[in-house]
Formats: C-alpha cells, sequence, structure tokens
C-alpha cells in the first residue's frame, strides 16, 4: 500500500485549477441509510478482492449501516435517472474527519452485529481471521509521516459508464471541500502501489507520496 496525502491550500506543484461542472455537482448527495444496500453493493463489486469484501456482501452492508451513524463519517453518492426515469446511484465516496476513532466506536457499538454479518465469509475463507485481527495495526503501520492526518478518504466506486467524465473528480472535490470546512489542511489517501492510475491521478490533484506499507 502506498499513502498519499495533500495540504488542503498548500501543495509542492500547483495542481490545475479543478473546473466544476454544476449539473455534475447537483446529482451528488450525502449517503444516507436508504443507499447502504447499493453502497455495499458497489464496493463488492469494484473491490472484492480487498480483505472487507472478501467477507461478503452482508459484512458490507452492515458495516455501511453502521459507518452513516458515525459523527466521524463523510460519505457521498452520485446518482442519475435510468432509462425508466429512476433515480440510481452510479458512484460513491466514503472518507472520516478521523479513521482511528470512527473504527474503534464503530467495532465496539456493532461488534455482535459485524461478527455475525463476518462468519460466513470467515467459515469459507478462515484465512482471513487472522488478516483481519491485523487491521488494528493500520493507524500505527500507515502513519508515515510527522504530521497528524486524522481526515482520509477511504473507499470510492463507481461505474464503468462514468468513464471520462470527471464524475470522480467532483464527488472527491466534494469530500476535500467538506473536510476542509471542518480545518483539515491535509487529507490521507492509501492505494495499491501498482494502481498505477490512481496514484497518477492523485499526483495530478496535488497530492505527494509520503511512503510504503503493509
Amino acid at each position: 500500500m502506498q499513502e498519499e496525502s495533500t495540504p488542503q491550500k498548500e501543495a509542492t506543484k500547483k495542481p490545475r485549477a479543478f473546473k466544476v461542472d454544476p449539473s455534475v455537482m447537483s446529482r451528488i448527495r450525502a449517503i444516507e441509510h436508504r443507499d447502504c444496500a447499493r453502497v455495499a453493493e458497489m464496493h463488492q463489486a469494484d473491490m472484492g478482492s480487498s480483505l472487507w469484501a472478501q467477507l461478503g456482501p452482508r459484512f458490507l452492508l452492515e458495516l455501511y449501516r453502521g459507518l452513516v451513524d458515525s459523527p466521524y463519517f463523510l460519505g457521498f453518492v452520485y446518482e442519475e435517472r435510468d432509462a425508466h426515469g429512476e433515480l440510481t446511484i452510479l458512484g460513491f465516496i466514503a472518507g472520516s474527519t478521523n479513521t482511528n476513532r470512527m473504527f474503534k466506536a464503530l467495532f465496539r457499538q456493532r461488534y455482535g452485529l459485524l461478527a455475525l454479518a463476518a462468519s460466513p465469509g470467515l467459515i469459507r475463507r478462515p484465512k482471513l481471521l487472522s488478516k483481519l485481527l491485523q487491521t488494528h495495526k493500520y493507524e500505527s503501520v500507515s502513519k508515515t509521516s510527522d504530521i497528524e492526518i486524522p481526515g482520509e478518504s477511504l473507499f470510492c466506486s463507481f461505474d464503468p459508464s462514468l468513464r471520462g467524465k470527471r464524475i470522480s473528480g467532483h464527488i472527491n472535490k466534494v469530500l476535500f471541500d467538506d473536510l476542509l470546512a471542518r480545518g483539515h489542511r491535509y487529507v490521507k489517501i492509501t492505494t495499491e502501489v501498482d494502481n498505477l492510475g490512481a496514484n497518477r491521478q492523485l499526483r495530478s490533484w496535488g497530492f505527494e507520496a509520503k511512503g510504503e506499507f503493509q
């Protein structure tokens, strides 16, 4: 994993100004409870090889239900009307004002529900248990800077039909602006080292690589 972070007002190399499309921004709103099933579905489809996705859609659904209730959670969805005129979520982003506090509180409050939801996945893949027990180390192993960066972008997923439409840039901007309004000058993002597209995009937005970790 590679950690990226960016100052909200400063960067070593000033990125180009992001051109905002009001019609896109009007289709972005905060995640609500009614969205959790669709968000979990998209997370499973796009990040199926990640640890939590391997625990199954039921676990992800329970996870997002808990996250939406957290005071530290920031999440947004992008939606469009389908051929029948129904609004459909085609993208989402999930972040936090303090990831460590958010997940500690989440697992303490919903341990039983999350454990029950994760059990089918753990039965199918018992080796996941050892990896799951290591997740509490994320905060310490991913800290590669002396700067404290509690604000973080955690998960995002977009329907393939949105490629080339700059939707990801808009929804990331919404998250970054929200964090800035709350006083966060830096944002932390971790990506796979070999995810060249994501790393290239992050650098174009002014992010800097701060180290690697497993």
